[in-house]
């Protein structure tokens, strides 16, 4: 019947140990670090995303204002958007600028538009499972079946 007792630790193992915590707080503190440089650069691509948005939709409106002839108004109802935002985003935007989209957007309407060959739906449903791997029977003339030999 003997009883372990803990005893006294080694200068040595009281070394190792302290080696160990301090290990496992340098490797914290590198996960840490290396987190919140993640965590920096994914915002700095948020923001950048967000005013690129931001840009496409404030030369939007000023676009869409200027091809309805800045009736903000007309453009409001059809949007669904209160005018005075809608001129509000379109501010900032040079008329240059505005002129740039629309012809771009021109360019891209006047472009053919590549379209796929598409199955009308009658023959895609006559595309079903097909039971021609099974033969039909032969009727003869005399209206028995051949196949029933």
């Amino acid at each position: 019947m003997s009883t372990t007792s803990a005893g006294p630790v080694s200068a040595a193992e009281l070394r190792r140990r302290v080696r160990a915590a301090e290990a496992l707080k340098a490797k914290t503190r590198e996960v840490a670090a290396a987190n919140a440089l993640t965590a920096r650069e994914a915002a700095v691509k948020a923001a950048k995303a967000k005013e690129e948005a931001d840009v496409t939709a404030r030369e939007a409106a000023a676009v869409v204002l200027r091809l309805f002839d800045n009736d903000a108004e007309l453009v409001s109802e059809l949007l669904g958007v209160p005018a005075e935002e809608l001129e509000r985003e379109a501010k900032p935007v040079t008329a240059a600028r505005a002129k740039e989209v629309i012809e771009s957007l021109r360019a891209r309407a006047e472009r053919p538009r590549a379209t796929r060959a598409r199955k009308p739906r009658a023959a895609a449903a006559d595309a079903a499972p097909s039971t021609s791997s099974i033969p039909a029977p032969a009727v003869t003339a005399d209206g028995s079946r051949a196949d029933a030999a």
